[in-house]
C-alpha cells in the first residue's frame, strides 16, 4: 500500500476568475486526489489534497502553474499529517 499525504497549499497572482478552482477540481478527480479549494478574500486560491505520496505530489506540482490562462506569481506549500478526513474533492 502506498503512503498517503496530505499538501495544504497557497497561491497567488492571476488565480481568481481564471477558473482555477474548477480547473483543480478536474485534476483531483483525475488523478484521484481528495480534499477541497477556495478562493480567499485576498485573492489568493487555498487547497488541501489528500491520498497516494505519487498522486498528491502531481497534484502540487500541477498547481504551481495551475491552468493555462492562471499566471502563478506565487506558491506557498505546507506538508501535513495525513488524516484521511475527505470522501471527494469539493470547490468550497
Amino acid at each position: 500500500m502506498s503512503d498517503k499525504i496530505r499538501a495544504h497549499i497557497w497561491v497567488s497572482g492571476r488565480v481568481q476568475g481564471v477558473f482555477f478552482r474548477a480547473n483543480t477540481k478536474d485534476k483531483a478527480g483525475e488523478l484521484g486526489v481528495t480534499g477541497w479549494v477556495r478562493n480567499l478574500p485576498d485573492s489568493r486560491v487555498e487547497a488541501i489534497f489528500e491520498g497516494e505520496k505519487e498522486k498528491v505530489e502531481k497534484m502540487v506540482d500541477w498547481t504551481r502553474e495551475g491552468p493555462a490562462v492562471a499566471k502563478v506569481e506565487r506558491f506557498d506549500l505546507i506538508w501535513e499529517n495525513y488524516k484521511g478526513e475527505f470522501d471527494g474533492f469539493s470547490v468550497k
